[in-house]
């Protein structure tokens, strides 16, 4: 468990990596509590410009020069804490002046588990899923006046931020990372996974390794607390959860304790009704697609309902809730293109996406645009890659994103794209995907990826406005 910490004692807080999606919530948070914030990364984004606007110094180059001379004079190196991403790579220059120079440096997932100790604190991990729930979970607390704190992996739409914070946020609610083992940090009142699909084997040894880190997860919620696990993860790993916690269970049409049940599909969105153990939420409506969505929304209703917010206020909450930037996000739909945006990267989520738009728009050509993600995932699973891209009716593969690591040999997009099966498949790059897809030929079309991929949505926008 990690200890508590004064943070108001720190004069400044510097973050290696603020860019990143977790980094930049907690910047957010300091920067909330009045504490001088600044930091590093290697690339301006929509989100570091936001960070700015905000008030927080944000630099691009790795040089100690570039960092503000308040965060390292000789007289602020036990008032500055430096916190970092572990994708900052040994051989920066500010880490190593930082580490080098004695100052307080610790990742970020430490930080958050401070922060998460001070009171009582709702963590959601999963293989994907995690963020939506988090999300869904927030806006249903605070349309229901509950004081919370919401560290999230993405972007709300409701709120435009990845920090949400209402009244004295004493409840922590947070997505817990299990990159790095990341959420070992936490030591929650309430756990939820999601799932619990192969991934991250760069870092896991095996997909083994992966669950029993997993279980070790639900060992760290206190006694006496929850872990709430969909009706896919029960059958993993349900019978070595933590035995001193409450095991809770959902599912869509599943023998579980939270089941969504008689569900209609509307165009782009879903009604559905939820049975609980305190009764039955009639006529839940979900504005945004995506059949996995719904049990998104059945795992928020659990958290929401073992936290005493009444049945009427989690329905009338979901009702407004417009979901998460990325997260199969309808960027336009006025024509002649409906388009979608998902951050999906992994096989199982991008079958999940690709199915539920064939599931709405049953009569409509399918186009996606894909970047794969981390040259180890696309060749621990490039054939099951090609298997979920296999569902589009046209498919444009683009060079894979790099993020953390390094290229390695004989590792190329062309190992997915020799095993989909569509006739209708075209490598292609950033600079000419656009004049590449056939928008005549286009009903819907779907951009993935967890890299840059969102680069193209603002020209991909305005190019299907053109062509009306």
């Amino acid at each position: 468990m990690s200890g508590a910490m004064d943070f108001k004692a720190f004069k400044s807080i510097y973050f290696l990596g603020i860019g990143g999606i977790g980094m930049s919530a907690l910047a957010r948070y300091f920067n909330s509590m009045d504490i001088p914030v600044a930091g590093y990364d290697r690339t301006e984004t929509r989100l570091t410009r936001a960070l700015v606007d905000e008030g927080i110094n944000v630099h691009y180059d790795d040089v100690i020069g570039e960092i503000p001379a308040t965060f390292k004079n000789d007289n602020s190196r036990e008032q500055t804490l430096v916190i970092y991403t572990p994708a900052m790579p040994e051989s920066s220059a500010e880490l190593g002046f930082f580490k080098d120079g004695g100052y307080q440096v610790v990742k970020r997932a430490e930080v958050l588990g401070m922060i998460a100790s001070e009171g009582a604190c709702i963590a959601v991990a999963g293989t994907h899923g995690k963020t939506t729930v988090t999300s869904m979970i927030a806006h249903i607390m605070k349309s229901a006046d509950v004081s919370s704190n919401t560290f999230l992996g993405g972007i709300s739409a409701n709120y435009g931020t990845n920090h949400i914070q209402h009244g004295d946020g004493k409840l922590v609610i947070a997505e817990a990372d299990e990159y790095d083992r990341s959420f070992l940090f936490l030591n929650p009142n309430t756990a939820v996974i999601t799932s619990v699909d192969a991934d991250h084997l760069d870092i896991y040894e095996d997909v083994l390794s992966m669950i029993e880190t997993y279980i070790d997860f639900t060992n760290n919620v206190i006694d006496g607390g929850i872990v709430l696990l969909s009706e896919s993860v029960l059958k993993i790993i349900g019978e070595r959860v933590n035995p001193h916690a409450v095991l809770m269970t959902y599912s869509i049409e599943g023998a579980t304790d939270y089941v969504a049940t008689g569900i209609n599909i509307l165009e782009g969105s879903y009604a559905f009704d939820v049975r609980t153990p305190n009764g039955v939420l009639k006529a839940v409506t979900l504005a945004m697609g995506g059949r996995h969505n719904i049990e998104n929304a059945v795992a928020a209703i659990a958290v929401a309902d073992n936290h005493g917010v009444p049945h009427e206020e989690i329905k009338n909450a979901l009702d407004l809730y417009a979901g998460v930037k990325r997260r199969f996000e309808v960027v336009h739909n006025s024509g002649p293109v409906i388009y979608i945006d998902d951050y999906a990267h992994h096989p199982n989520e991008i079958s999940s996406a690709l199915s539920s738009i064939k599931e709405l728009y049953p009569d409509k050509k399918l186009t996606v645009l894909f970047q794969p993600h981390l040259y180890t995932r696309t060749r621990d699973f490039a054939e099951d890659f090609g298997k979920s891209l296999s569902i589009a009716d046209s498919l444009l593969l683009l060079d894979i994103y790099p993020a953390r690591e390094e290229p390695i040999e004989g590792i190329t997009s062309e190992l997915i794209f020799d095993h989909v099966q569509s006739g209708d498949k075209l490598l292609c790059n950033k600079k000419n995907a656009i004049e590449m897809i056939d928008f005549d030929k286009t009903d819907v079309l779907l951009t993935l990826g967890a890299g840059d991929i969102d680069q193209l949505v603002e020209p991909i926008t305005e190019h299907i406005k053109s062509l009306n």
